[in-house]
């Protein structure tokens, strides 16, 4: 339009119109902002939400593998008459045959559920870890279990390989990660010890090899699981 020309109906109605699809636009990119901004603000609560959720299930389930391993077996603060310095006695409470996994709340355990299929314990000596839910079974009936780590002396791990190969009802294998080089286990007993030559291994053997804490004395120890 000229300067200083008068501006002609058409020409407002062409203004007002620019206008409106101007203030459309305004709104319309607004509303996608806000809607955008939304989504992302949903997004974020369900993302913690999830995140929240699977923390939850973990911490649920450790908290029942902790719950587990405690209930198999715990302290047994009755007076002690073994005469055995050391001992770790523990009461313990399950023993079913189950096929899964089993969290034990000592390692090596003393004792609870277990494989169906016992550790064979007629003097085996096994050269490779066995498994702890195989190994429990052949505790229930009556064998003592001998582990060792690698700290263990040579010497001491022959002498008690020795040993025993030499006694029914034991069994003896390495055991990568637990608490002493050398250690005894029975149900509901255990026992670290110094070294092969510690008195202490021979009260063991003679107090629970096929002792009273057997819940299933008489048992076989063999025709099990021959290997680790």
């Amino acid at each position: 339009m000229p300067r200083g020309a008068k501006p002609t109906a058409t020409d407002r109605r062409a203004k007002i119109a620019e206008a409106r699809r101007a203030e459309i636009l305004r709104l319309r990119r607004r509303r996608i902002a806000v809607v955008s901004g939304a989504s992302v603000a949903v997004a974020a609560v369900v993302a913690g939400v999830i995140v929240i959720a699977q923390n939850h299930d973990s911490g649920g389930s450790k908290a029942a593998s902790a719950a587990q391993g405690a209930a198999q077996a715990v302290p047994d603060t009755s007076p002690d008459t073994s005469g055995i310095a050391g001992l770790n006695r523990f009461t313990v409470s399950k023993r079913n045959h189950v096929t899964t996994s089993v969290a034990y709340g000592q390692v090596p355990p003393v004792g609870g559920d277990h494989d169906p299929v016992w550790q064979n314990c007629n003097g085996q000596v096994y050269t490779k870890a066995l498994r702890n839910e195989n190994a429990v079974h052949a505790m229930e009936h009556g064998s003592v279990w001998v582990t060792y780590t690698a700290a263990a002396p040579e010497a001491d791990v022959k002498a008690l390989a020795a040993k025993v190969s030499q006694t029914p009802y034991t069994l003896m294998s390495p055991y990568p990660g637990q608490p002493g080089a050398i250690m005894l286990t029975a149900w509901g007993k255990q026992l670290t010890v110094d070294s092969a030559s510690d008195p202490r291994v021979d009260k063991f053997f003679a107090a629970f090899v096929q002792g009273p804490q057997t819940p299933e004395p008489g048992a076989v120890c063999t025709g099990g699981k021959d290997k680790a």
